[in-house]
């Protein structure tokens, strides 16, 4: 069972008059209220726009260069990268 939220937040948003009797058809069409059609669409584009944004597209060469990458031996470590290890054996790992 879904538990509904409670609403107890309000979203105004002004529009023309075009766009609101384009709302307001498309709602009539689907047999919902103007704004629960709204809602429901915002909503689902909003999920989409996030879900995309979390996504990495590579072609076809890109991806050949990651997984090279994955696949090659480690690098050694750089004299850098030496004296950061040892800070961090010295100050984290002795407390």
């Amino acid at each position: 069972m879904i538990k509904k939220e409670p609403k107890s937040q309000r979203f105004v948003a002004r529009v023309t008059a075009a766009d609101k009797q384009l709302f307001q058809k498309a709602a009539t069409i689907e047999g919902r209220s103007m704004a629960t059609f709204v809602i429901t669409h915002s909503r689902e584009v909003a999920r989409q726009v996030i879900n995309q944004s979390n996504l990495i597209q590579l072609d076809a060469g890109q991806s050949r260069r990651f997984v090279e990458a994955l696949l090659a031996p480690p690098r050694p470590p750089t004299a850098a990268l030496k004296r950061a290890m040892a800070r961090y054996r010295r100050d984290v790992t002795s407390i």
